[in-house]
């Protein structure tokens, strides 16, 4: 990976870009992002808990937390 899209998959990692910037800088595919993240060990960013889907994203989080739950 050149250094300037390293450059530009870490800013996306800290939040800085979003996945629209990186299309627009070049990125074609999230798969190139998702690869990029995993050979420098980062992760995706988290959208912060606020806007009108919060409850959703809550409801979901808790129906996971149940899932694994019920298979320990």
């Amino acid at each position: 990976m050149d250094a300037e899209k390293e450059r530009l998959i870490r800013r996306y990692a800290e939040g800085g870009i979003s996945w629209h910037d990186l299309q627009g800088l070049g990125f074609s595919d999230y798969v190139q992002v998702l690869g990029g993240l995993g050979e420098l060990g980062l992760r995706p960013p988290i959208a912060p808990m606020e806007g009108p889907n919060v409850a959703a994203r809550l409801r979901g989080r808790a129906l996971l937390r149940q899932a694994l739950l019920e298979r320990s």
